[in-house]
């Protein structure tokens, strides 16, 4: 049994300030420790669970935060952009299930760190009517190619949001969101516990879990946080405006358009 771990940060025990995801800090580097970390337990508890293949995709920034001298010698990793897949990479290697460590509520929520792909370009984004943070719309894309979401950690918001759309899946809160940037966690200890334990459980019931899949043609719509931002991605040839803020495109499948998004948000850099 073949199992994709993709790690990001914000929603990792312990994380709730910017500075914590940024590198160039030394908060940075307290924050990837603990994001290995987690990723271990997780690796750990999958094993527990009867996974014979683990690989582990790098999902926060520039793809690079884990330390690969520290991360569990069972586990191959993915690291470095840009990529296909983004941070669904490995999804179409032959992979039984995906695990979603240290994800964070979509952009406008009350999620600690909440944003989706790029928090500096999107307000909101929906698929096919369905407003989607990166957890739904990454867990789409697994979808298209059969593999189904079985395990997911990171605050409560992020618990909430997206249990609707796994419903079999394990979903662990590690934190508890009181605003934007603060709000109560376990201990670095606590969390790996329930973590493992979370991965054991999912691993277990994968047979239960089915793929979330969208049905194409796949409309996106999307609310920039700026009009010069509307103005920057409708160079995009594929992309139509609605007003000020407000886009739509139309994609023949979820990687199709996580493909434009994922244009939209390299592109965005020039405005910044």
């Amino acid at each position: 049994m073949k199992i994709l771990i993709s790690v990001d940060i914000e929603g990792v025990a312990g994380v709730f300030n910017v500075e914590q995801t940024r590198a160039g800090n030394p908060e940075y580097e307290r924050a990837r420790r603990l994001m290995t970390a987690e990723a271990n337990a997780v690796i750990e508890g999958a094993l527990a669970g009867g996974a014979s293949e683990i690989l582990v995709n790098d999902s926060h920034g520039g793809f690079r935060n884990l330390l690969p001298d520290l991360l569990h010698p069972a586990a191959s990793q993915i690291l470095g952009k840009p990529r296909l897949l983004s941070m669904m990479s490995g999804v179409d290697s032959g992979v039984d299930g995906v695990m979603m460590v240290g994800y964070h509520g979509r952009a406008q929520s009350r999620g600690i760190l909440a944003h989706t792909i790029n928090g500096f370009s999107f307000a909101r984004i929906w698929l096919n009517g369905l407003e989607l943070g990166e957890a739904g719309i990454y867990g789409a894309l697994a979808g298209e190619f059969g593999v189904p979401v079985i395990f997911g950690s990171g605050d409560n918001v992020f618990v909430a949001e997206n249990q609707p759309l796994f419903p079999q899946a394990t979903l662990v809160s590690v934190k508890t969101a009181e605003g934007a940037a603060s709000g109560t966690s376990l201990s670095p200890q606590s969390a790996l516990a329930a973590l493992g334990a979370g991965a054991k459980a999912a691993v277990g019931k994968l047979a239960d879990c089915s793929p979330f899949i969208l049905q194409p043609t796949i409309t996106c719509k999307l609310q920039t946080n700026s009009p010069a931002l509307a103005d920057l991605f409708c160079l995009l040839p594929v992309v139509e405006r609605v007003d000020g803020v407000n886009l739509t495109f139309s994609a023949p499948s979820v990687q199709y358009a996580v493909r434009i998004l994922n244009s939209m948000s390299a592109m965005s850099f020039m405005l910044r």
